[in-house]
């Protein structure tokens, strides 16, 4: 058995994706592109978002409760499509469940290091105090100073205003537009040559950002990194699906909040109207929780 699966894994199982609202349909969407054969589980954790200003403690439960509900679906991996649950959790969680499961800081900071070495990453707020970004540029760059030889800078900027209103679904509001200008001038005072968008709704804001941003700022997107090395790795474990597997099941969506909302927020970006179910997950006591 690999990675010590509870049963067998099979190649017919689904990828299950999560994230705490609308953002990690980035990811749904690479995987999309880069594995069109794959079957899609997603789950969106719109009761309790946003995650950004939650404490280690609250995300770490949640995630928790997310792999089981994931674990008995079953799928064969599990994408952590949240760099604030990445960040604070998946490195505990690895350790914890029996199935494999991928998270987006390492590969954001390989994609990142690989465009240029004076970094900004925009995130949560959770995400930011964590330092994991910085942890793992310096780190990764360290392993190999032939390739990077000359010093590496990282500054991160926490963007609390971003995924309320994405999740409002604010995209074109005046607000919106000021905080983006707001949150970008310490980064490019700093004359950073790429931006990392360190949580997985903030590439939904991709036109407005590059509109603000000098012409020789590169863009990263974790997620295109992300997929890329899952690919590898379901090749590594023979769990890739036959590109002539039948598509004969949809992709699944599960919410823990509305989801009728989440369904019509989603639909501009899938392309199509999702069939979106509700899950409900343990309730919790948040004053049981101590506050970031």
């Amino acid at each position: 058995m690999r990675w010590g699966w509870t049963r067998e894994p099979d190649p017919s199982w689904p990828i299950g994706v999560f994230d705490s609202g609308l953002g990690g349909l980035t990811v749904w969407r690479a995987l999309r592109r880069q594995l069109p054969q794959e079957r899609l589980v997603y789950f969106a954790d719109t009761a309790r978002l946003p995650y950004g200003d939650r404490s280690p403690e609250e995300i770490l439960t949640f995630v928790r409760q997310i792999l089981r509900w994931m674990q008995a679906q079953p799928v064969k991996v599990v994408v952590m499509a949240c760099n604030t649950s990445s960040a604070l959790a998946l490195e505990q969680v690895q350790q914890e469940f029996a199935l494999p499961i991928l998270g987006l800081i390492l590969p954001g900071a390989q994609a990142a290091l690989a465009q240029g070495s004076r970094i900004g990453v925009i995130a949560t707020a959770a995400t930011v105090k964590s330092r994991a970004y910085s942890k793992a540029i310096r780190e990764y760059s360290a392993l190999d100073p032939k390739r990077f030889p000359q010093p590496v800078h990282c500054w991160e900027q926490a963007c609390p205003a971003f995924v309320p209103l994405i999740e409002a679904g604010q995209l074109n509001s005046l607000e919106l537009q000021q905080a983006a200008k707001r949150y970008l001038q310490p980064l490019l005072r700093q004359g950073i040559d790429t931006l990392v968008y360190g949580c997985t709704h903030y590439p939904l804001l991709d036109p407005l950002l590059k509109s603000l941003l000098p012409p020789s700022v590169k863009r990263v997107d974790p997620s295109v990194a992300l997929v890329r090395s899952l690919a590898r790795e379901l090749g590594l474990w023979g769990l890739r699906r036959p590109p002539t597997a039948p598509h004969d099941e949809p992709h699944r969506f599960y919410v823990s909040g509305d989801p009728e909302r989440f369904a019509q927020l989603a639909t501009p970006w899938l392309g199509f109207r999702p069939q979106v179910e509700q899950v409900e997950l343990p309730a919790l006591d948040v004053n049981n929780f101590r506050r970031t």
